[in-house]
């Protein structure tokens, strides 16, 4: 009972965690298939739980740092891993994907390159997050963790991008023998199905842009201008030329 309470609290604590997580399951129900949604959902879930599980331990594959357990008594916590935390992985790896897939339309959906560039796609995203949860007391997340030698970018280490593109790698590999599995006997794991239509579902990418907006809006009302101007720089090619191809897609 006292489980089933923390993830209640959970829900009305991190609500926009949650918006974020309904938004992705209905793009990955509509693109994938219910099953599928959740099938990926717990693959990415426990691929990010483990990971964090193993750093704060011991370090890999996101570097060490430790939670602050201040927050106990108000979310679900699960072997002094916060749940949302884990939990944001999927729909960060998910949207991640899908963004891949519409920069590389032509591409079986689990190229290696695909994988690559969803990999690096959601490492981006999180030069933008991660240096907004260390700042998490400035702002309505709370400030839930921190590393014992911080590293040199705005207080973030490097080693924690690295984990982070090993993470959503290893996650989209695990995902496409499940996909696979889940297939076998039909043609849908051998080519690019966007969706019937053979245009791009723009659902999933649509939420990896919402996620980042929300993370660039909160690290400029909490006064890193630096921080957010360079969010914005690193940003602003890739989504110049992922507008381009959704033009393109619109018109073939």
């Amino acid at each position: 009972m006292e489980t089933l309470k923390l993830l209640i609290l959970t829900v009305f604590f991190r609500p926009y965690v949650f918006a974020f997580l309904a938004i992705y399951l209905y793009a990955a129900s509509r693109n994938i298939g219910p099953r599928k949604a959740v099938l990926f959902t717990f693959i990415a879930w426990t691929v990010a739980y483990i990971s964090e599980f193993s750093s704060v331990r011991n370090g890999f594959p996101f570097g060490l740092y430790y939670y602050i357990p201040s927050t106990k008594n108000k979310e679900l916590w699960i072997f002094g891993v916060p749940f949302m935390d884990s939990l944001s992985f999927t729909f960060l790896s998910y949207s991640s994907w899908q963004t891949a897939r519409v920069f590389l339309p032509r591409e079986e959906k689990f190229s290696w390159r695909i994988i690559l560039l969803g990999a690096f796609l959601m490492t981006l995203l999180d030069v933008v997050i991660d240096p907004l949860a260390l700042r998490g007391d400035r702002w309505f997340l709370g400030k839930i963790y921190y590393y014992p030698y911080p590293g040199p970018y705005f207080g973030v280490t490097i080693e924690n991008f690295a984990g982070w593109f090993f993470v959503g790698a290893l996650t989209m590999r695990i995902w496409k023998w499940v996909d696979a599995w889940q297939d076998v006997g039909k043609l849908s794991n051998k080519i690019n199905e966007l969706n019937p239509s053979g245009k791009a579902d723009l659902l999933g990418p649509a939420l990896y842009f919402i996620v980042l907006l929300f993370n660039l809006s909160m690290t400029f009302w909490i006064g890193e201008i630096k921080l957010g101007l360079t969010g914005v720089a690193l940003f602003l090619p890739v989504t110049t030329v992922f507008l381009s191809r959704v033009k393109r897609l619109s018109i073939s």
